[in-house]
């Protein structure tokens, strides 16, 4: 196993070259800059864990200020290795958020290792939209992502332009940018 150290450094790198980089996410420069993105690594091995960790951190998002951290990428390297899997704790996820109360304040947006969006091939080069080093839970608050998106032309246009951006990677591009996916 990695030491968490150089697990955040991985995180911090696909960060800055691939969603940064590629302007996948047109608003994660400014916390990024900002210091203002907190990697939580965690190495949980069961689910159970995984919950209390993901409470955690959704309590300390509903605690602190959002100039100290606006948003959570909670990074698991130990836990949900499968997609299926990974998948259906979603479901878990999505239930805190109803049990207490947290809808409309916190959202989960999911990254993996094997990300595949439904009804997509898996190879095809959308899923490295998603695509991550390890499964991340990224936690935002609703509140910032609703102010992003209102100073956003056509942010609806976004997930397109992504595909397209994936699409037109040469191999190079993407064994350089996806080294976990496309070297050995």
């Amino acid at each position: 196993m990695k030491p968490a150290k150089q697990v955040e450094q991985e995180i911090r790198r696909w960060l800055q070259q691939v969603v940064i980089g590629l302007n996948l996410c047109p608003f994660a420069a400014r916390p990024a800059q900002e210091d203002a993105i907190r990697i939580k690594v965690s190495d949980c091995g069961d689910q159970a864990s995984l919950l209390q960790v993901l409470f955690d951190e959704l309590e300390l998002l509903r605690e602190i200020s959002t100039s100290e951290v606006e948003t959570t990428l909670l990074v698991l390297t130990d836990v949900l290795q499968d997609f299926d899997g990974y998948n259906q704790f979603l479901d878990l996820s999505d239930q805190l958020l109803i049990d207490r109360g947290w809808q409309g304040m916190f959202q989960i947006a999911t990254f993996h290792p094997q990300y595949c969006f439904a009804g997509v091939a898996g190879d095809a080069a959308e899923n490295l939209t998603n695509r991550s080093p390890y499964p991340i839970l990224h936690l935002l608050r609703e509140e910032s992502l609703a102010r992003a998106l209102e100073s956003y032309p056509n942010p609806e246009e976004i997930p397109q332009r992504n595909i397209r951006r994936m699409e037109a990677l040469t191999l190079e591009e993407k064994n350089e940018l996806f080294p976990y996916l496309f070297t050995e």
